[in-house]
């Protein structure tokens, strides 16, 4: 098989299980924690940091909450079986950068990365980040280039890959829609939630040797979930978070 046939089929497939494979960065941080200890061994210093971490996964959730609250239906979407875009976002957020999802996923991975405050942890974050969806991207943009031809390298050729351009920023070309993205991303915010209190209980239980919970994580956890099973019973049971064309 051709190297570029190689990447795509490889791209592919991480494509397929993109919503998976990363989890096995979880279990490399709880590993880690067992170095974890207070930065400055302050307690009060730690929880700023548990704070700061918890504001880079939000940058990376605006990102993802931006670009889905603009974009039509049939892109930038779940699938998993293979590729789709009915049609080719160049506007709005895809005007300044081509992987506004992965960009968001990236924020969303490096807060959790940074919360053991291990350096080593967060550079292995940012390599495997890269290499797993580079060629996710390659494979993505194969079939983009197929079905849009020169549309598609033209909008390439003046926009990054991951890393926003700002000053080429078009207004997008449809309106804002908040309830595309109570719909489609309330799985993403609740799971960055969990997965932080599993590190915070575990980062406790590794320094003082039992385990400890937090006051406010545990009301950020009860809000995090009611928020969660809310839109989880109206996506599923009524029409309310349904917006025509998205």
């Amino acid at each position: 098989m051709a190297l570029r046939e190689e990447f795509e089929s490889t791209g592919n497939w991480l494509f397929r299980w993109r919503s998976y494979l990363p989890l096995m960065m979880i279990g490399i941080s709880l590993l880690a924690l067992r170095e974890y200890e207070y930065p400055g061994h302050s307690e009060y210093i730690d929880h700023l940091w548990e704070a700061f971490c918890l504001v880079v996964c939000f940058i990376g959730l605006g990102i993802r909450a931006f670009t889905v609250g603009h974009t039509p239906k049939g892109t930038s979407g779940r699938n998993t079986r293979e590729q789709v875009a009915d049609t080719l976002n160049t506007s709005g957020i895809y005007s300044v950068v081509r992987n506004p999802l992965y960009l968001g996923n990236f924020f969303m991975g490096l807060g959790l990365a940074l919360f053991a405050h291990l350096w080593w942890l967060t550079l292995i974050y940012i390599l495997s980040f890269w290499l797993y969806y580079e060629r996710i991207i390659f494979a993505e943009e194969e079939y983009l280039r197929n079905k849009f031809g020169d549309e598609y390298l033209a909008w390439a050729n003046v926009t990054p890959v991951l890393i926003p351009k700002l000053s080429n920023y078009r207004k997008p070309c449809l309106p804002f829609s908040l309830r595309n993205v109570l719909r489609r991303e309330y799985n993403g915010f609740f799971v960055v939630i969990v997965v932080l209190f599993i590190l915070e209980v575990a980062g406790d239980l590794f320094y003082n040797g039992k385990i400890e919970i937090d006051l406010m994580w545990c009301v950020l956890l009860f809000i995090g979930f009611i928020i969660w099973i809310t839109l989880r019973i109206l996506k599923k049971y009524t029409a309310l978070l349904n917006v025509e064309g998205r």
